[in-house]
């Protein structure tokens, strides 16, 4: 109890001071004049009823089935390690769960479970409802948490986004083990960042399907950059990644922008985009036919001397 006390003090102290400005010290301040809780409160996440499940299940039915095989496979990871995954929608309420059998008591006497509810609003600072507060990717440890009866718990969650780049739900990797540290934690905040993108590019490829999909280059090389782009070259959707990156809203992807504008591929006029354009159809049908200029031509429906000119004008050989 003595414990819990400290903590409590240490957080009024912490979200009245006026030099404390990390992020954690934030989210308690929002806990507290925001969402007017105390830390020293007892208190279990907010849980839907049945009916208000069955329909939060519903809505985010292409988030669960994407996310799926992937909190398997994470769970065979860190599952043993005494670790319980959650998936959350952006509203925070937890969507699917994996926990070992053995730890199955101790989660739920915490409230991590399907069906409640881990905004900041509901249980103060903790890594879902942090993450999902901030849009980032947090890890919550311990006596970082608001509530006394949380700092007990260590979380590291990361945002989920949709198709479009907005936020579509949170993955969190919780444990109670005491003997997390630093190290332990960034390496599981790690984990669960990479499993939460991976969800992210199922997402994507799932609505663009069929589409070709294209990555663009960044500063920090991105796997998540992608361009779904379809036959005649147009942009259909872009990641939040390549929204940054090139500057990308619905606005302008509903225009109909082709890629290779966006991506700068071509820089001359409209000249020089055409005399691309034809340079490549010529190499495609040389490549199908396998270098064989006469077979290129014929698919081509040109002579194999009109071939041989443009070959040279277009330097080609």
């Amino acid at each position: 109890m003595h414990e819990y006390s400290a903590h409590a003090d240490q957080v009024y102290a912490s979200a009245q001071s006026a030099a404390a400005s990390s992020s954690v010290v934030a989210s308690w301040r929002r806990c507290m004049t925001m969402h007017r809780l105390a830390p020293e409160e007892k208190r279990l996440p907010m849980r839907l009823t049945g009916q208000e499940f069955a329909a939060a299940m519903e809505r985010s039915e292409r988030l669960i089935a994407e996310a799926s095989n992937e909190l398997d496979r994470l769970f065979l990871t860190v599952g043993k390690a005494g670790c319980c995954l959650l998936l959350t929608d952006r509203d925070g309420i937890a969507l699917e769960r994996r926990g070992a059998v053995g730890d199955d008591k101790e989660f739920h006497d915490l409230g991590l479970w399907t069906g409640t509810i881990w905004t900041e609003a509901s249980m103060g600072t903790n890594g879902i409802g942090t993450a999902l507060a901030d849009d980032r990717a947090v890890a919550i440890f311990r006596d970082q948490h608001f509530l006394c009866a949380n700092i007990d718990l260590s979380c590291t969650t990361a945002p989920i986004r949709d198709h479009r780049g907005q936020l579509a739900g949170a993955l969190d990797i919780s444990t109670c083990r005491d003997d997390v540290n630093d190290v332990t934690l960034a390496i599981l905040s790690q984990t669960v960042r990479d499993a939460a993108l991976r969800i992210e590019l199922n997402l994507f490829r799932s609505a663009f399907a069929g589409a070709r999909f294209v990555m663009v280059p960044t500063d920090t090389a991105s796997t998540s950059a992608l361009l779904a782009v379809d036959r005649n070259d147009l942009v259909l959707g872009a990641t939040k990644a390549a929204r940054l990156a090139l500057k990308l809203d619905d606005h302008r992807i509903a225009a109909g922008l082709p890629a290779s504008d966006v991506l700068r591929e071509q820089q001359g006029g409209a000249g020089e985009d055409l005399q691309e354009a034809e340079r490549a159809a010529l190499l495609r049908a040389l490549s199908r036919a396998d270098g064989n200029v006469s077979q290129a031509a014929t698919a081509l429906g040109m002579s194999r001397s009109t071939l041989h000119r443009k070959m040279k004008r277009l330097n080609l050989h």
